[in-house]
């Protein structure tokens, strides 16, 4: 049952292992690393799993959580696979200087009442993010559910088997400072379910700028863990690239150390109002923690508020910047009355639509611009034109930096397959692609799941509700693929099963969608982003352009979302999937 090419892929620990900083290790006790480290996984001769879920960001823990709730699975029969070193998937990743979520911790960070955690402010940052995934983790039992640095490569179903067939390769730790490391693995792992939980955010984007590899300073991206020592960056000269979530809470942070810096924009924010401020205890039992389900009910009043349900509901609950969007309009951007000087008060203005760029919200940016040494480069739109080796050419014009800082956001691929997404290349019945099927017809039951890959789950942006407190999104994917899998479990009795969405469903489900996605085609007109594809949506042709509403954002909304969902649930009768026992 088991094939390896070198040996079978152990689970490994929850701890974050990717430590910057390794004692030395001399050459007889690196052996002894590597003799444990191969003792450690020959103990695990299990290359079969109940799920495997690809993932370990909350998605991933959220799906591994929601399955063990049912009843049906045991933490032992579930295993996360993830090509860091620990659980948070784009937390992990992100650890630059200032990171913090712009959503309210109270609703963004999930599972907060099952595990009984109260934030620490009322936004947290990114420290704090981390260490709720490692709780989530731990609360469930599935610190040792992980196998770590490992890449699935090919992810393939078995009709005689009715099992799916993944080929891994797993990079052992770092033995020492030089970042000398034991010998790669390979394995095939066997599953009878298999879910893609990579999350949106886990390609860094990075444009292809003219001379960028002759850069002979410092350069660093945001969104990996390589952030620079503030304390190292007195007398130095930084430029960073990016004016988006990202570069807005880096950009004070920067400017507290560095001599010089320089803010490439190439397209202004829209910027809020924060309020950032510490939980108060007395606040959370009387008017946060209210009772049994209280964060759903949080989370569906800030839900009313951002969508403008009328008639709203008579308290605004989160009460921040997104539940009153509309003051962004009015705002402008928030420039004028904050920044001194009037003319980069202006350029950090928004010009365009308040709904086509993602808003933020920040206490210290734009006063930031204020001090002497910061200096904004505003590209009107036409971004960086080069890197030299000792900077920065914007407007015709060079800016020497010592260190230069990307900031460029992810890259968000609107027609792309989940295996895509997840990096691993799908084989579904008689060995189709997924990537193949997308190119033909990119689409779902729910937003969950596709005909011809049976027993495969995802989450995706895709024929579900994007919204801004993505971890909601997360949880109605993971809540609905659990019911479905335990339901057709309890249903079935024990014994090999398979569950595939009917090409009739998906049909179906890709015309309501498609029929309410002119809702969203002011989208296509905005200044590019992630939103519109950088833009991208204008040059597509009309075949392209019909796959693109079929596979859109749920055009009603969260709520309306979450309600067709737990409707279809409630009727019982599983509509839109074929159920096999083998």
């Amino acid at each position: 049952m088991i094939e390896t090419t070198s040996s079978t892929l152990p689970p490994t620990t929850g701890k974050n292992t990717a430590s910057p900083s390794l004692p030395d290790i001399s050459p007889s006790e690196m052996q002894k690393i590597q003799q444990r480290y191969a003792e450690e996984r020959d103990k695990r001769q299990r290359a079969r799993f109940k799920v495997v879920i690809l993932g370990a960001g909350f998605g991933g823990l959220l799906f591994a959580v929601r399955l063990l709730q049912t009843g049906c699975f045991r933490p032992e029969e579930i295993v996360l696979v993830d090509v860091a070193a620990s659980f948070g998937g784009t937390w992990y990743w992100n650890r630059y200087p200032g990171l913090m979520c712009d959503i309210e911790s109270y609703i963004y960070l999930p599972l907060l009442e099952e595990t009984g955690y109260i934030p620490k402010r009322k936004y947290a940052s990114g420290e704090e993010i981390r260490e709720h995934a490692q709780r989530i983790a731990a609360h469930w039992s599935l610190e040792d559910r992980a196998m770590w640095r490992t890449e699935v490569n090919r992810c393939s179903w078995s009709d005689e088997a009715a099992e799916w067939s993944l080929d891994m390769t797993q990079s052992p730790p770092p033995l020492n400072n030089d970042g000398t490391k034991g010998e790669s693995l390979s394995a095939t792992v066997h599953a009878d379910f298999v879910i893609l939980a990579p999350g949106p955010l886990n390609i860094p984007k990075v444009s292809d700028f003219a001379g960028f590899d002759s850069f002979q300073g410092s350069r660093f991206l945001a969104s990996r863990p390589e952030t620079p020592v503030l304390s190292r960056l007195g007398g130095k000269r930084v430029g960073i690239i990016g004016t988006g979530a990202t570069g807005i809470q880096i950009v004070p942070e920067l400017a507290k150390w560095c001599q010089q810096l320089y803010v490439f924009q190439r397209t202004p924010a829209q910027i809020g109002v924060r309020d950032q401020r510490s939980t108060d205890l007395g606040e959370w039992t009387k008017n946060v923690a209210t009772g049994p389900g209280w964060q759903m009910v949080r989370f569906r009043n800030f839900v009313s508020f951002t969508c403008d349900t009328q008639p709203p509901p008579p308290v605004d609950l989160v009460a921040d910047g997104w539940t009153s969007f509309r003051s962004l309009q009015v705002l402008g951007g928030g420039g004028s009355p904050i920044i001194h000087d009037r003319t980069v008060a202006e350029q950090l203005k928004a010009w365009y639509p308040s709904w086509c760029k993602r808003p933020c919200f920040h206490d210290e940016y734009l006063p930031t611009f204020n001090q002497p040494h910061v200096r904004l480069v505003d590209t009107n739109g036409k971004g960086v034109q080069a890197i030299t080796p000792t900077g920065v050419v914007a407007n015709g014009e060079q800016f020497d930096v010592d260190v230069l800082i990307l900031a460029m956001g992810y890259d968000v691929k609107p027609l792309e397959s989940p295996g895509a997404r997840a990096k691993v290349s799908v084989f579904g019945r008689a060995g189709r692609s997924m990537n193949e099927k997308w190119v033909q017809s990119p689409l779902t039951l729910h937003g969950v799941a596709t005909s011809g890959f049976p027993n495969m789950f995802f989450s995706g942006v895709g024929q579900t509700s994007y919204f801004p407190s993505y971890t909601a999104t997360l949880d109605t994917c993971a809540k609905h693929v659990a019911f479905v899998i335990s339901e057709v479990i309890k249903r079935q009795g024990s014994g090999k099963m398979t569950i595939e969405v009917t090409q009739g469903a998906e049909t179906a489900w890709g015309l309501r969608v498609q029929a309410g996605a002119p809702a969203l085609a002011a989208l296509a007109g905005c200044t590019p982003s992630y939103l519109n594809a950088e833009g991208s949506l204008e040059d597509v042709s009309m075949e392209e352009r019909m796959k693109l509403a079929a596979s859109a954002r749920w055009p009603h909304g969260m709520a309306d979302w979450m309600d067709v969902l737990e409707e279809w649930r409630d009727a019982g009768d599983l509509a839109g999937l074929q159920i096999s026992v083998v």
